[in-house]
């Protein structure tokens, strides 16, 4: 990913969260008739690793299941929004100003793993249901449904798992222009009703 130093995030931690919070990822691999890329939730293990370990399911039918060689690229993509002209102050001074648009990525790198183990696909199904439903006031659980049931949907997929072995992070929210025009960025769009693209904005001009 080209990533500027300005907007280059490599703190561990900072990329984790930004994977734990926005949970859909876009998974893309090689095959022998070309790339394929699959949108699924990830949930990440922090423990397992130097950078922690992807897991998720695809369904069996899919065929990046069967046909992915080589080193799996993950892709999370967090708030995210056009930048007009209009937002900066400076464009008063000599009009010298563009659009653009501001956007935090997490790029991870590690090999695809299948797994077609009914115990290991099940606990993972669990896992990433325990992990959506936990907030709910009554939360559902694989256990709720029939048990015939669950097993024909796991005869319908199958898990995967990948190792992160790079981690790459960009946040471009207007770090290269001057003060006065990130705050008009950041009241432009409030006032569009961009709430959360504007405090991550705030947020990174502050040094955070």
């Amino acid at each position: 990913m080209y990533t500027p130093p300005a907007f280059a995030e490599t703190r561990i931690e900072a990329l984790h969260e930004a994977i734990r919070a926005h949970g859909l990822a876009t998974l893309v691999t090689h095959a022998a008739d070309g790339m394929i890329a699959t949108h699924l939730p990830l949930m990440l293990d922090a423990t397992r690793g130097r950078f922690g370990t992807l897991i998720g399911h695809l369904a069996r039918a899919n065929p990046q299941a069967h046909r992915a060689t080589g080193e799996a690229l993950v892709i999370f993509q967090g708030p995210d929004g056009y930048i007009t002209p209009s937002y900066y102050p400076t464009k008063r001074e000599n009009a010298k100003v563009v659009p653009t648009w501001n956007y935090a990525a997490v790029h991870a790198y590690g090999p695809l793993r299948i797994i077609d183990d009914k115990a290991e696909l099940l606990a993972i199904v669990t896992r990433l249901t325990n992990a959506h439903e936990q907030p709910r006031a009554q939360p559902w659980a694989v256990s709720d449904a029939p048990e015939d049931f669950i097993d024909g949907m796991l005869r319908a997929i199958v898990g995967i798992e990948v190792p992160i072995t790079r981690l790459e992070g960009k946040w471009k929210m207007s770090q290269n222009r001057p003060a006065v025009d990130r705050a008009g960025v950041v009241s432009g769009l409030a006032a569009d009703g961009h709430d959360a693209l504007a405090a991550v904005v705030d947020e990174r001009g502050r040094g955070a």
